[in-house]
């Protein structure tokens, strides 16, 4: 007979039969199996069975001492002290990068491209040329427009040197009428005094009439001089009437000239801003319409600097609003694979309605972007600081556990047991927690064992495991 005792079981095998005692406390279980019964059983399946009725068959004082020698062994665990640090208020979101303008770029005239000056992503600046337009049919507008304006011009002087000529026949007009007028006075004079010396029969009526007739010739010469002073004047308002037509028609000149030069200039196209070029959409040899969205040139988005949108839970609205009146808020932009280094930027726009369809709102951060690591476009995580709690207790993030009563952790008493704490955590950030309340700076929490704790247990703290040191390069 072979004889085994495996945890308070004792099994004793017979020619025929496997007996197997087990003791629970002061009572003794006994059963007896047969090596091979007629269903063909093994022995080894029987030695299975047994092994099951071994491990399933403790009753509670078996539990209770399972308890008390794993409160005796020292179990190894890790540990971190709880301690208070600032903390910042964070709100994350999502986002994505927006230039901080873009500009289409189009003609302004119909043509077509003669020349195209930069290469698709260039980084351009404001005024730099970007096509040139065929310019021949421009320039020969322009320069009919600018004969047109030479040929009134030429007709305004013209036309003020017979202004000039008629006020000088109105003034010669004039000086006659006042000198054939004098003679007259002095005709009538003569012709009166020989009337009367006729009279006294001094001179012949011969002579009398001689006269007489030089004096109403002298009339008739004035009525002539008095026609031409007219006819000057005639002359005169026509001419200055034509001299306003003719400026007028200049100034028409001058307005079609400056259009043809305004439209000769439109056939070179230069950047309006600074900004990165995109894709080229026409070709050297395109003909292009004015203002037409078929014919768009290029693309240009302005990068420095940059802006991140995103939204965040109209919840958070109050808060932002209240941090923002005490001053700029700063947003990390956290570019996937480039989380340790954060680019740094402020917010500087808050819509200004909430999203009914998402209940959310959407802001923008402006950063200066001189590193150009963000692009239109591109997918990244933000942070958003509104202030920092100065005293915060803080856990290590893995020492938080979750149970049927909710969060707890283990805290190492001066004894080295350990207890099961509840706990109502906060925020985590980056590899910590705030705990809200449960515990008190100072106090140690297990970080790494915890699945072989119970409350009670005896712990043996080990170091944390240090940091990878860089391997040395072999040569």
């Amino acid at each position: 007979m072979e004889s085994d005792l495996r945890g308070g079981v004792d099994a004793s095998k017979t020619e025929g039969d496997l007996m197997v005692r087990r003791h629970f406390g002061n009572r003794l279980i006994q059963r007896s199996f047969p090596l091979r019964d007629r269903s063909g059983l093994s022995g080894g399946l029987l030695f299975a069975m047994l092994a099951i009725l071994v491990g399933c068959s403790g009753g509670p004082e078996d539990r209770a001492d399972a308890k008390t020698l794993q409160a005796r062994e020292a179990i190894p665990v890790t540990v971190s002290t709880v301690v208070t640090k600032p903390v910042p208020v964070q709100i994350r979101a999502n986002g994505t990068v927006q230039a901080y303008s873009t500009v289409t770029v189009k003609s302004q005239v119909d043509g077509q491209i003669f020349q195209v000056h930069f290469t698709e992503g260039q980084e351009v600046k404001n005024g730099d040329l970007l096509f040139t337009l065929d310019q021949r049919p421009f320039e020969a507008t322009l320069s009919q427009a600018e004969a047109n304006l030479g040929r009134d011009t030429a007709q305004l002087q013209q036309t003020e040197a017979a202004l000039a000529q008629s006020m000088a026949a109105a003034t010669q007009a004039e000086a006659n009428l006042a000198r054939d007028t004098a003679q007259l006075e002095m005709a009538n004079a003569q012709a009166r005094r020989y009337k009367g010396l006729m009279g006294e029969g001094a001179i012949s009526s011969e002579q009398y009439d001689q006269v007489r007739t030089s004096a109403l010739a002298m009339e008739a010469t004035i009525q002539a001089d008095q026609a031409a002073i007219t006819n000057a004047k005639a002359a005169i308002r026509a001419a200055q009437a034509t001299v306003e037509t003719i400026k007028a028609a200049i100034k028409a000149d001058q307005a079609v000239v400056e259009n043809a030069r305004i439209q000769l200039g439109y056939t070179t196209i230069r950047a309006p801003m600074q900004g990165r070029t995109g894709n080229l959409l026409v070709r050297v040899g395109s003909a292009v319409k004015a203002r037409d969205d078929s014919s768009q040139l290029v693309v240009i988005n302005q990068i420095h600097p940059i802006y991140a949108s995103f939204s965040v839970p109209e919840q958070s609205l109050a808060d932002i609003r209240k941090y923002r009146a005490a001053g700029s808020l700063k947003v990390d932009a956290l570019i996937p694979g480039q989380e340790d280094t954060p680019a740094r930027g402020e917010l500087t726009f808050v819509n200004n309605t909430v999203d009914a369809s998402t209940g959310t709102i959407q802001l923008k951060a402006t950063y200066s972007n001189s590193d150009n690591r963000l692009w239109p476009g591109q997918y990244l995580n933000v942070v958003l600081t509104l202030t920092t709690e100065p005293n915060a207790v803080v856990v290590p993030a893995q020492a938080i556990q979750t149970g049927q009563r909710g969060p707890y952790v283990f805290v190492v008493k001066p004894d080295l047991t350990v207890e099961s704490r509840s706990i109502v955590p906060g925020r985590t950030l980056d590899n910590d927690t705030l705990v809200e309340k449960g515990l008190t700076p100072g106090e140690r929490v297990v970080t790494e064992g915890q699945i072989r704790l119970v409350p009670g247990a005896r712990v043996d703290i080990k170091p944390s495991a240090p940091a990878a040191a860089p391997q040395e390069q072999a040569g």
